[in-house]
């Protein structure tokens, strides 16, 4: 297995609490990777540290080999790490294709004098991005979509933007904290078929979920977390029948 994202004996404390200890774990390059685990198990902690919101307090934070624990948000974007977030970050006065938009700013980097001259450089990165954007939202079912003010799009629909932001930004790795939490079940049965349209483009995809059927039929992996600690990893079914995971996240043992 080629890891594309891994952790090493990663930890975590706020005051006298550990929040994740010693959680070692590798993403393979061309998986679709879920966390799972009951509220409070650290996940979101996991995801943070992943993207340079947290700083661990030990351990290290690897992609493609290269330690980029103490790396910022930005730099780790940059990288191609790129996530959507539980609480949907939404500009809702701008239009859906502005949202979009948004999330390739990393890739805009003419220089100052081009862009206040409007000169051919900055037209020509505009242009691309906003094919780019209109592509990503035909990717997501929302091409029809990209004119209207986000703050009116169904809460589904929001979610699906945030996908296509953070497909501009032409990710290796997308990190996508519950994607179907909240949504309905006919906009959780698009999710899922997004989801694995993006991991079929080659892109490693990791997703937290309590949804465990959603997981059961998307992810190729799964860890699970438990008190800040993983107590399971591997295939769907195998974590699925693991005692020790009946007991933390599904609450009972099954007969």
């Amino acid at each position: 297995m080629t890891a594309v994202l891994q952790t090493e004996q990663l930890s975590l404390r706020f005051g006298g609490v550990d929040a994740l200890s010693d959680v070692s774990l590798q993403i393979a390059e061309s998986s679709l990777h879920a966390i799972i685990g009951p509220n409070g198990a650290g996940k979101t902690s996991l995801f943070n540290c992943l993207t340079g919101y947290y700083r661990p307090t030990g351990g290290a934070v690897r992609f493609r080999g290269s330690d980029v624990t103490r790396l910022d948000p930005a730099k780790v974007a940059g990288l191609g790490i790129r996530r959507t977030f539980q609480n949907i970050r939404v500009f809702p006065k701008m239009s859906v294709i502005e949202n979009v938009l948004a999330g390739g700013h990393l890739r805009a980097t003419p220089n100052l004098l081009s862009i206040i001259a409007s000169g051919p450089r900055f037209r020509k990165v505009e242009r691309q991005l906003r094919e780019e954007a209109m592509e990503s939202l035909d990717f997501v079912g929302l091409a029809d979509q990209w004119s209207n003010l986000a703050g009116d799009l169904p809460y589904g629909m929001r979610k699906r933007m945030e996908l296509a932001r953070a497909l501009i930004a032409n990710p290796v790795v997308v990190l996508l904290d519950e994607p179907a939490a909240g949504v309905s079940s006919v906009e959780r049965e698009e999710l899922s078929r997004v989801i694995q349209r993006i991991h079929s483009r080659g892109i490693c995809v990791v997703m937290i979920e309590h949804d465990v059927d959603l997981v059961m039929e998307v992810a190729t992996d799964v860890t699970v977390l438990d008190n800040g600690r993983v107590i399971a990893e591997g295939a769907p079914h195998d974590v699925r029948s693991n005692p020790d995971v009946i007991r933390a996240y599904m609450g009972r043992e099954r007969k």
